[in-house]
């Protein structure tokens, strides 16, 4: 009960900047509220840094509020649909990974940065963003200092891939499928997946999350991966437990497009449970945006950028590439 009244001030928050950034999303869909979010919250805490008292409350919306929203999103979707859009991705995800770990080993290499630091980049543009970068930082033994530079990295291009991406879209001419599956693929972090596609169109939206749940998946094996080389070369019998791993949300979400596929729930039902969904996903931006202090990211170091900018350039290029090719 603590820790729940110690979330209300920083929700509170939240749902206020996502109320603004709703209402503003209704009158110019073209930015989108998530968007707004993100741009607003970054606003207030460039102005006005939200006391410790909000942090709880933003953590949590930023994270849980996130997790929830995709498993609401769960309820528009055929899990038939669901099925073979993953499959298809799977070419697109596995050059994408490809290239970003290739690009953060020779890059990281070529400009001296730490081990760890080029393996938590690399990883936390590949995958999920901070939440592959949490999931492996254990794992290699990284520090304070690397693990909040990578993740200030990957937050700093997600914030960038946000406004950039549905630009760079639009001058390329895609398509909402083209559109979504590269956003899946190429943007970092799930909720600047989000952000990105839902300013694009909802179906664009849907795509994007399927196949970023479908990337995100590749956290298991590649921190398996990562586990076991880290036990050889440190000659330990270290167990990773994948309860710690694996993203639980993405069963809540199958879960979704299971019962929505089947029909059990009324489609206005459905449709009202999508609404909130996305209005969630607002309230969430607002948390990302809150958390992000931009001069902050820009002085914690100029390798750790340099490789960032390295690793998500040739994700997105080769994920336009191979998505052209298929």
């Amino acid at each position: 009960m603590i820790k729940v009244k110690q979330t209300i001030p920083g929700i509170v928050l939240c749902l206020a900047i996502a109320s603004i950034a709703w209402i503003l999303g209704q009158y110019i869909r073209v930015v989108g509220g998530a968007i707004f979010a993100v741009f607003i919250g970054m606003a207030v805490r460039y102005f006005w840094k939200p006391p410790s008292v909000f942090g709880s409350g933003i953590k949590f919306a930023s994270k849980k509020v996130l997790q929830y929203a995709i498993i609401l999103l769960g309820f528009e979707m055929n899990i038939i649909k669901v099925m073979e859009t993953g499959r298809d991705s799977l070419i697109v995800i596995a050059f994408a990974l490809a290239a970003a770990f290739i690009t953060a080993f020779l890059f990281g290499k070529l400009i001296k940065i730490e081990a760890n630091s080029k393996t938590l980049i690399g990883v936390g543009t590949a995958i999920c963003g901070g939440s592959a970068i949490a999931a492996t930082a254990p794992i290699i033994g990284a520090n304070d200092r690397e693990i909040t530079q990578s993740i200030s990295t990957i937050v700093l291009f997600n914030v960038i891939a946000v406004f950039l991406f549905p630009a760079l879209g639009h001058i390329l001419g895609m398509n909402d499928n083209s559109f979504g599956m590269w956003a899946g693929t190429a943007v970092n972090d799930t909720s600047s997946v989000v952000a990105a596609a839902s300013s694009w169109s909802d179906e664009a939206l849907k795509l994007a999350t399927i196949v970023k749940l479908t990337r995100t998946l590749m956290i298991v094996p590649v921190t398996l991966i990562m586990a076991l080389i880290t036990t050889i070369k440190k000659g330990t019998g270290d167990k990773v437990r994948l309860s710690k791993i694996f993203p639980f949300f993405v069963l809540g979400f199958l879960l979704a497009t299971l019962i929505a596929t089947s029909g059990v729930i009324p489609a206005d039902v459905a449709s009202v449970l999508v609404r909130i969904g996305k209005f969630m996903i607002v309230a969430a931006m607002s948390a990302i945006g809150l958390s992000t202090d931009i001069v902050s990211l820009i002085k914690n170091g100029k390798k750790p950028i340099f490789l960032g900018f390295a690793c998500w350039a040739t994700t997105a290029l080769t994920a336009i590439f191979t998505i052209v090719l298929l």
